[in-house]
């Protein structure tokens, strides 16, 4: 049988294009591009050394976006569990290899090239997670063996991340799995339980903190108590932020950030760096781009009839979701500081391009949202 693409003369790879979601790509380049923009001032009128290079990575992300949406889903499909063993495999080595920086072991390097395995993992176990929700029966999805499996899953790099020390990226994958499982359909109450369970071994659990991870959280409920040392961060962001207004002090004329009182301001800090020479006006901008993509991405999925589809646009909107919240709500004060970057936005470039990555499995499974995948391919089990 002849195909309708053979026969209105498309090949595979330009109907895929013409599937893509094109509104979601230039969403994606506004937000970057207010990245831009702000490391063009935070490096006081200079595109080196951070805005030159986050327009690179935006122009490569871009094309990474489009490189992985017209392959087929299949391929992404089998490379999910590979891909997963493969960070895995690499946050291993982080303490028999890895770089030390800033009093954390995160970094794999290799001449002068530099992995952050946790960031691989970010979109590897929203992969995976997908992949066992494409082949688990939905009968099968909420009995207790088949929670287990997942949970396992996500409990092992969280343990490995909180061991770097690095409790924002723990928190992201905990958060980014446990919300894929419940969208997947199992049951409210096994998170009403694991709720219940982690209020009652808050104890246990503030024992093993690091001091540092301890001192942020103390400080997070009383900043003055060490203005110049844990503090510090919040204080000054709170600072920059109030001193913006409501239309903020201008292009490049932000004094906390320009004179150099506003820390990480490149990175963790950036919405502070945006919010004080941008305003209120500026922040609520940005945030609700953030909310515009969010809901595209969970739209995107409800045109998926695969699990598989559904959950890596579900997946990719969860993770920009948290990583923007936990942020926002870090440099406002309103939760301790964790050390999370601002999607899209802030300098970093495994980061970003791993971001830009998830959105290119979400762009995948949105372009074949019409095709199913039998389970019985999958080797699935019985009823």
């Amino acid at each position: 049988m002849v195909s309708t693409q053979q026969r209105d003369g498309r090949t595979p790879i330009a109907a895929r294009l013409l599937a893509v979601n094109w509104a979601l790509i230039a969403l994606v380049v506004v937000i970057a591009s207010f990245g831009v923009a702000v490391l063009y001032s935070v490096a006081s009128g200079s595109f080196t050394p951070y805005a030159d290079k986050h327009l690179l990575r935006l122009l490569i992300g871009v094309g990474l976006i489009l490189g992985i949406a017209v392959v087929p889903m299949r391929f992404w499909l089998g490379l999910a569990y590979p891909a997963y063993l493969v960070a895995l495999t690499a946050l291993v080595l982080i303490p028999l290899i890895g770089t030390e920086a800033l009093g954390a072991r995160r970094w794999l390097r290799f001449g002068e090239f530099s992995l952050q395995p946790s960031e691989l993992m970010k979109v590897a176990l929203v992969a995976a997670l997908a992949r066992y929700y494409q082949w688990l029966p939905p009968n099968r999805i909420s009995r207790p063996l088949w929670v287990a499996v997942p949970l396992f899953a996500i409990a092992v790099p969280v343990v490995l991340v909180l061991k770097q020390p690095d409790l924002g990226t723990a928190v992201l994958f905990a958060s980014v799995g446990l919300g894929l499982m419940f969208l997947a359909g199992v049951n409210f109450f096994y998170f009403v339980g694991g709720a219940l369970a982690i209020g009652g071994l808050a104890p246990v659990l503030w024992n093993h903190l690091h001091d540092y991870q301890r001192r942020r959280i103390l400080t997070f409920m009383d900043p003055e108590r060490d203005p110049f040392g844990a503090g510090y961060h919040v204080l000054q962001s709170k600072i920059a932020l109030g001193s913006g207004g409501l239309s903020g002090k201008g292009y490049m004329l932000g004094t906390q950030g320009q004179l150099n009182f506003l820390p990480e301001k490149q990175t963790d800090f950036i919405f502070t760096m945006l919010g004080e020479e941008w305003g209120f006006v500026g922040g609520v901008t940005l945030i609700g781009l953030y909310v515009v993509l969010v809901f595209m991405l969970f739209g995107m999925a409800l045109f998926c009839r695969s699990q598989f589809a559904r959950l890596l646009c579900a997946g990719s909107a969860l993770t920009i979701f948290i990583y923007a919240s936990v942020n926002i709500a870090m440099v406002t004060g309103v939760v301790p500081v964790v050390g999370v970057p601002l999607p899209l936005v802030s300098y970093g470039g495994t980061a970003m391009m791993t971001i830009f990555a998830g959105l290119g499995l979400a762009m995948c499974g949105y372009v074949n949202r019409g095709t199913q995948i039998r389970r019985e391919t999958l080797g699935a089990v019985g009823s």
